[in-house]
C-alpha cells in the first residue's frame, strides 16, 4: 500500500457498531456510565471495527521511527546528536524505557530509521536527517511524500504479521523543535505556546529554541490546507512516517496509540491529510511537552494517562495498551443482567 492507497482506504467510524454498543453498555452487570472515558473508548474501538463487541488488541506492536534534524546546529538541545544513532541501537538491543515497557505489557517493539544521520543508512532511510528548518524547508516535498510512505509500508507490513494495535514510537535528538513547528503551523498556536524544554532544557535554550520555532514559522509560513507542503517546511522525517502509520492504520481499522509531541505532531499531518482518520487515533497519555496537549485538543482527543512523561519512545502509548485492551474486553467479556441473572434498578 501506498499513501494515496491508504487515503482511499480510510472510512469513517461505523454508526451503527457504535450504537450497538452503547445499547450493550445499558445491558451490563454494572450502573451505566460507571466506566466514564472507558466506555467512551469502546464505542470508538467498535466504531473502528465496524462491529460490537470489537477484538482485544492481543498483539500490539511499537513502531518506532528514529531521524535526525539540522535544527539541532541551531544550539536547541544539549544533547550530541550522535545519541540518535546510540539510542536507536540500545532500543534494537532491548535496553531502552520503551523496551521494558513493552515487555510488561506485552507487545513488540520495532525500529525504523527513516532518516539518522551518518553511515550506512537503513533500507528505510530517506536522507540522513533533515535540514535546518530554520534556514530553509526541512524536506523537499518528495522527500516528504517517501517518509509518509514509509510509514504506510510499515504498518502494512506488522497488520499482514498479525499486529492488531499500533502503538507509535520516536527517536530523534531535536525531535521536539519540529514537532513544535508542526503543531503551530496546524492548530495556529503561536511558539511560545507550543515550544517546550524537550529533554530539560534550562530557560537559556529555551528561549533560543522559542525564537527558531517563531523564525521557522515566518519564514516558511506554512499552509495548513497544503498538509504535505507544511510537512516538509517544518517537520522531521519521523514526524512524517508517523503520520504515514496512523493513516495506514486508520485504513485496516486498527487502532493507533498515539505517544507524545512527535506523535501529536504526526497526528495533525495524518488529520489534516484524511479527516477520518482521527476516528483510529487513541491518546496514549498526555506528554509534559506543551505542543502535546494543543495537538489533542485540536484533534478532539483525550488522553488515557497523565504522568507527567516527557521521554517519548513509544513509553506512554506502551503504558496506555492495557487501558485499550480493557475497553475492548468490557464489551466481550462482561455479563448482561439478563445472562447473569442480576436484577436491574
Amino acid at each position: 500500500m501506498r499513501l494515496r492507497d491508504a487515503l482511499d482506504a480510510i472510512r469513517p467510524a461505523d454508526p451503527a457498531a457504535m450504537a450497538a454498543a452503547r445499547e450493550r453498555h445499558t445491558r451490563l452487570t454494572k450502573p451505566a456510565g460507571s466506566l466514564g472515558a472507558l466506555e467512551d473508548l469502546s464505542v470508538r474501538l467498535a466504531g473502528l471495527a465496524g462491529r460490537c463487541p470489537p477484538p482485544v488488541p492481543e498483539r500490539a506492536v511499537v513502531a518506532v521511527f528514529a531521524g535526525d534534524h539540522g535544527v539541532h546546529a541551531r544550539g536547541v538541545t544539549p544533547w550530541p546528536q550522535e545519541v540518535t544513532g546510540q539510542m536507536v541501537a540500545n532500543i534494537v538491543a532491548g535496553g531502552a524505557v520503551v523496551n521494558a515497557f513493552a515487555r510488561q505489557v506485552g507487545a513488540a517493539v520495532v525500529v525504523v530509521d527513516v532518516g539518522v544521520a551518518g553511515e550506512p543508512g537503513g533500507v528505510r532511510r530517506v536522507r540522513s536527517g533533515t535540514r535546518d528548518l530554520s534556514a530553509t524547508e526541512a524536506m523537499t516535498r518528495d522527500e516528504a511524500l517517501a517518509a509518509l510512505d514509509v510509514g504506510v509500508a510499515v504498518a502494512d507490513e506488522l497488520v499482514a504479521a498479525g499486529h492488531d494495535a499500533l502503538l507509535t514510537g520516536d527517536m530523534g535528538i531535536a525531535n521536539t523543535t519540529p514537532a513544535a513547528a508542526l503543531v503551530a503551523a496546524f492548530t495556529g498556536a503561536a511558539a511560545t505556546v507550543v515550544t517546550g524544554r524537550g529533554t530539560g532544557i534550562d530557560n537559556e535554550t529555551l528561549a533560543r529554541k522559542t525564537a527558531v520555532v517563531a523564525a521557522a514559522l515566518a519564514r516558511h509560513r506554512p499552509d495548513r490546507t497544503d498538509p504535505v507542503g507544511a510537512l516538509a517546511a517544518v517537520g522531521g522525517l519521523e514526524h512524517a512516517a508517523i503520520a504515514g502509520l496512523i493513516l495506514a492504520g486508520a485504513a485496516h481499522r486498527v487502532p493507533v496509540i498515539l505517544d507524545g509531541v512527535s506523535a501529536g505532531a504526526g497526528a495533525l499531518v495524518a488529520a489534516a491529510l484524511a479527516p477520518d482518520a482521527v476516528d483510529a487515533m487513541v491518546a496514549g497519555h498526555r506528554s509534559a511537552e506543551p505542543a502535546a496537549s494543543v495537538a489533542l485538543a485540536h484533534l478532539g482527543l483525550s488522553p488515557l494517562v497523565d504522568l507527567g512523561l516527557r521521554l517519548g519512545e513509544g513509553t506512554g502509548a506502551a503504558l496506555a495498551l492495557p487501558i485499550v485492551a480493557s475497553a475492548a474486553r468490557v464489551l466481550r467479556d462482561v455479563a448482561t443482567f439478563d445472562s447473569a441473572g442480576v436484577a436491574r434498578k
